[in-house]
């Protein structure tokens, strides 16, 4: 029988409803029969006991924020009688809760394509960095070019990624830049890197070979273009030796323990923590447990749930740079005097998410349960297998394009709500509803929102991992691949020149 109403877990005291409701309908919860008070949008939430002014509303076991009048059974919670509970810095105490994700060697594997530095591209391209914004044009115009004159059976594409920074920028600003885009440039989905600059800017070529410290220079070419006569010509030149470098390379057998995915969630609703996101926490632990790698972003998102992550820190040391994260980002936020829990977006509200609470307590399924074994700092790589999380905020195009800096081959992306947006590598979109799935063919690569349905978790994450092995290994294309939707986009803070 397909489900009408999800309650999360045993002690809520509301439930999520599947479909539009009419006041007067009755529905049955805990053989309990109730009366609806008013009508109630899809994916919103629904009192089934009576609360008092100030009374927590729980959702996920946890409270989510609390009511502001009375409310009694059946009627709607929501933003016209519900606030959150959060209010200014926290506190922590280092209290581990360890859930070690046990390693099994399923000697499963994919085919990637390894690189002469041992790291493992799932995708074979060529990718063109400029250091500055002013060549974005350039940049765009030199890559249809290269798309129209090379073509190999081995070869993926060749991408360029605008951006509006490199010059006028100071400090952390300039700082950032370099690093996201000297991580770019060592991404092993790139089989070669054309790295152009202007000439004049902050961050112009010699600055930027600094921050990118040693490089493959069969791998990673350079051109200034106020220096050549025809940068179009010299441009085309330069591609067609790293196509030539790139189409040496081929797929074959490596383990999944080489895998990196990243983890996020765009345009959520309140379906989010309960089908998409507990699908991906379930993959990431399935990862993890054969060796691999996965990557948690989205700190603001966090907040109000924080305190359940802190609990999986591998070590003291990787809890103090817990805390250091979520307080960094609270002070930005007072800093840029801005209220720290305005959130959630105008869509999620729409999607049924009242509070930050809510949303981050939904967020955070996309971890799973494994230890975090480090915390990562913006712009930054990772270095240990298992559960990471990177500093980043919850945009999706900052915190997709820091993820891909940070490793990630992949990253999948939760959303209720939909986006055509893609990052530089596979973003692959999971719908948490199967409305979503069905209405935007050209955006989405797979229904999560079955398990609202009559599937579990357990088939429907074997289907999934499946699903991601196959993608990995070229079998399958994401629909921002298949459609051209590869952006980047950069932190930025500081004052502009």
């Amino acid at each position: 029988m397909e489900k009408t109403l999800i309650k999360v877990h045993p002690d809520d005291n509301v439930v999520i409803t599947l479909k539009p409701r009419k006041q007067g309908e009755t529905i049955s919860v805990d053989d309990k029969i109730i009366t609806l008070i008013s009508d109630i949008p899809v994916g919103h939430k629904i009192a089934i006991k009576n609360l008092n002014k100030n009374n927590n509303v729980f959702k996920y076991g946890s409270p989510i924020g609390k009511v502001t009048e009375d409310v009694k059974a059946g009627d709607w919670v929501h933003s016209h009688n519900m606030k959150t509970n959060l209010e200014g810095l926290s506190e922590y105490k280092y209290h581990p809760i360890q859930r070690k994700i046990k390693l099994i060697n399923t000697h499963r594997t994919f085919k990637g394509y390894v690189r002469e530095n041992g790291e493992v591209g799932v995708r074979n391209e060529i990718w063109v960095i400029n250091t500055v914004g002013c060549i974005n044009k350039t940049a765009e115009i030199l890559v249809k070019i290269a798309n129209q004159t090379y073509h190999h059976q081995n070869l993926d594409g060749i991408y360029s990624f605008p951006h509006p920074f490199g010059c006028s920028q100071l400090g952390d600003d300039l700082h950032n830049t370099q690093k996201i885009l000297a991580n770019l440039v060592r991404h092993p989905n790139a089989a070669g890197v054309l790295v152009i600059g202007l000439g004049c800017e902050n961050n112009n070529l010699s600055e930027f070979k600094k921050v990118i410290g040693d490089y493959d220079e069969k791998r990673v070419k350079f051109l200034s273009i106020q220096s050549v006569d025809d940068e179009l010509e010299a441009g085309l030149k330069l591609i067609g030796e790293l196509v030539d470098y790139a189409v040496t390379f081929s797929r074959q057998d490596v383990p999944v323990s080489k895998l990196i995915v990243g983890l996020k969630c765009g345009g959520s609703d309140s379906l989010s923590g309960i089908t998409a996101n507990p699908l991906v926490g379930k993959f990431s632990d399935e990862l993890i447990s054969q060796g691999g790698t996965t990557i948690l972003t989205e700190v603001p998102e966090m907040f109000g749930a924080e305190h359940l992550l802190m609990q999986r820190v591998e070590s003291e040391e990787v809890f103090k740079k817990m805390v250091q994260l979520i307080n960094g980002f609270k002070e930005y936020f007072i800093e840029h005097k801005q209220p720290i829990y305005e959130n959630p977006s105008p869509g999620n509200k729409d999607g049924g998410i009242t509070t930050l609470e809510e949303k981050s307590l939904g967020c955070i399924q996309k971890g799973g349960f494994a230890n975090i074994v480090d915390v990562i700092p913006y712009g930054e790589r990772v270095t240990k297998n298992g559960l990471n999380v990177v500093q980043g905020p919850g945009n999706d195009l900052v915190s997709v394009t820091a993820l891909t800096a940070a490793g990630a081959q992949i990253v999948l992306f939760t959303t209720g709500r939909g986006t055509p947006f893609g990052g530089p590598v596979p973003t692959v979109k999971i719908s948490t509803n199967t409305a979503l799935f069905n209405k935007k063919k050209n955006w989405i690569d797979y229904d999560a929102g079955q398990l609202a349905g009559i599937t579990d978790l357990e088939t429907l994450e074997k289907d999934f991992f499946d699903y991601i092995i196959s993608l990995a290994s070229g079998e399958k294309r994401a629909k921002n691949e298949l459609y051209g939707f590869k952006e980047i986009a950069i932190f930025k803070d500081g004052v502009t020149l």
